[in-house]
C-alpha cells in the first residue's frame, strides 16, 4: 500500500454546461427522499459540529462536521440510501407516488399481503448492509447479505441481529458483488447495492438520492449559505457522486469545490482519475485498508461520470490519515465538541488537519483555495460501528499518525 498522500487536481472537464448531468441529484428530486424519510419512525436531523477552535488553528473560517453517528439508531448514514430505494422498489410495485406512502404505510401487514415476500440481497462491508437489513425486517420481508473476507465479525453480528442472512464470503469487495448478483438472478431475490454499472443503474440511482437527506439536512443547518470547500470520502463513489451532483445542480460555476478522499488500498476514482479517460480504473486484490466501507475497487459508473466532469480533486490517503482525523475529532480543542467518527468518517477531517498544518503541503492548498476565508464541510459518515476497532485506535494507538506527510 503507498505509504504517502497523493493528490491529483482535476483539469478534466466533458461537459461545457456546468449542470450537465446533475438533474436526478436537483433539489427537487433528492427533496422526495427527504419527505420520505420524514415518515420514518425516529427520524431526526443529524448534528452538524461547529469546530470553531479546530478551524482557528487550521486557518479556515469555519469548519462543519456532518455527524452520522446517531442516524436511525445505526450509527452510519448508509441507511438513508437503502431504505428510500426499498421503498422506492416497493412503490413501484404498487404503482404509486412515494410521497403517497410514508413509511409506517410500507411497514404494515396489509402492504406485505399486497406485494407478497421480497428478500433483498446486498454485499456490504457493514454499514449498507446493516442499514438494509434493518429496513427488511421494517417492512415485514427478507434479506441476505454477504460481507467480503476482512470483515470483522462485531459487523457480521451486527447485521445478523437485525434478523438478515448474513455470512462472511472469501472474496473482495467487488468479486463479492458479482457473486451476490449472480445468486439474486438464480433466486428471484432483488440486489440493493449502491454501485451502478451498465443495466443495474435505477436502485443505486434512488440509493444516492436518499444520500440526499444529509445534505439537504446540513444546507438548511448552514442557513443556504453554501461551504467554500466539501471534502467527502468515497468507496465506490455513490455518496461522493450524490455530493458532486447536488451542489453542482444548486450552484453551477459557483458551486463548492468537491475534494474526494479515498483509501489508498481501494482507490479507483483516483487512479481514473489520473488517467484522465472516459472509463473508470478498476483496483483488485485484497483491498486491505482499516477503512473498511471505502474498501471498493470498482466505480458506480452514475457517480463517476459526475466526479470525472466536476470534482476540484481527488486524494488517496492511507490508513494514518484516517486514524489522525479519528483522534483529532475524538480528543477536541477546549471549547470544541468531541465527535466519535469511525474508520471510514474521518479520513477527510485526517486530511485537512494535514494538508493546513504541513508546510509541505502549501502549494496544494493555494490550488484549492484553502485559505482564512474556507467554510468547509466534512462529512463524518460513521460513529463507531466496530466499537472494539475503533478502541484500538483511538485508546490504543493502533496505526499511529507521526508518519511525515
Amino acid at each position: 500500500m503507498p505509504s504517502q498522500i497523493e493528490v491529483f487536481l482535476n483539469r478534466t472537464r466533458f461537459y461545457d454546461d456546468p449542470t450537465a448531468c446533475v438533474a436526478d441529484f436537483s433539489r427537487a428530486q433528492l427533496s422526495k427522499a427527504l419527505r420520505f424519510h420524514r415518515t420514518m419512525p425516529g427520524y431526526a436531523p443529524t448534528s452538524l459540529v461547529s469546530l470553531e477552535n479546530l478551524a482557528a488553528a487550521l486557518g479556515v473560517r469555519s469548519l462543519h462536521v456532518k455527524d452520522e453517528s446517531a442516524r436511525f439508531g445505526l450509527k452510519a448514514f448508509k441507511v438513508l440510501g437503502g431504505a428510500y430505494a426499498m421503498a422506492r422498489h416497493i412503490a413501484d410495485l404498487l404503482g404509486r407516488d412515494i410521497d403517497d406512502l410514508p413509511f409506517v404505510e410500507l411497514a404494515s401487514e396489509r402492504i406485505r399481503g399486497e406485494i407478497g415476500t421480497i428478500v433483498f440481497a446486498t454485499t456490504t462491508d457493514g454499514n449498507h448492509g446493516r442499514g438494509v437489513a434493518w429496513t427488511a425486517r421494517q417492512f415485514r420481508q427478507k434479506a441476505v447479505v454477504y460481507m467480503p473476507r476482512g470483515t470483522t465479525p462485531q459487523r457480521l453480528e451486527a447485521i445478523r441481529a437485525e434478523g438478515a442472512q448474513a455470512e462472511i464470503v472469501d472474496l473482495n469487495y467487488d468479486e463479492a458483488v458479482r457473486m451476490t448478483a449472480r445468486e439474486a438472478e438464480a433466486h428471484g431475490w432483488l440486489v440493493v447495492q449502491d454501485t451502478a454499472w451498465p443495466g443495474y443503474e435505477k436502485i443505486p440511482l434512488w440509493i444516492m438520492q436518499g444520500y440526499g437527506t444529509l445534505m439537504l439536512e446540513a444546507m438548511q443547518q448552514l442557513h443556504e449559505v453554501p461551504p467554500t470547500h466539501v471534502l467527502i470520502q468515497a468507496g465506490v463513489g455513490s455518496l461522493a457522486g450524490m455530493v458532486q451532483g447536488m451542489v453542482t445542480a444548486a450552484w453551477g460555476k459557483d458551486r463548492p469545490r468537491v475534494i474526494v478522499v479515498e483509501a489508498a488500498a481501494a482507490d479507483c476514482l483516483y487512479r481514473s482519475a489520473v488517467t484522465a479517460g472516459c472509463r473508470p480504473v478498476t483496483v483488485g486484490g485484497d483491498l486491505a485498508t482499516v477503512m473498511a466501507g471505502l474498501a471498493c475497487g470498482e466505480a458506480n459508473t452514475i457517480g463517476w461520470n459526475i466526479l470525472r466532469d466536476y470534482a476540484e480533486a481527488f486524494v488517496s490517503c492511507p490508513d494514518f490519515v484516517t486514524t489522525r482525523g479519528m483522534r483529532v475529532l475524538g480528543n477536541p480543542l477546549p471549547g470544541d465538541p468531541a465527535v466519535v467518527s469511525g474508520e471510514s468518517g474521518a479520513v477527510t477531517t485526517g486530511l485537512l488537519s494535514i494538508l493546513l498544518q504541513s508546510g509541505c503541503w502549501a502549494e496544494t492548498r493555494e490550488a484549492l483555495g484553502l485559505d482564512a476565508q474556507s467554510r468547509v464541510l466534512v462529512v463524518s459518515t460513521e460513529g463507531d460501528t466496530d466499537p472494539q476497532r475503533y478502541r484500538s485506535i483511538v485508546w490504543d494507538g493502533q496505526i499511529p499518525s507521526y508518519q511525515q506527510f
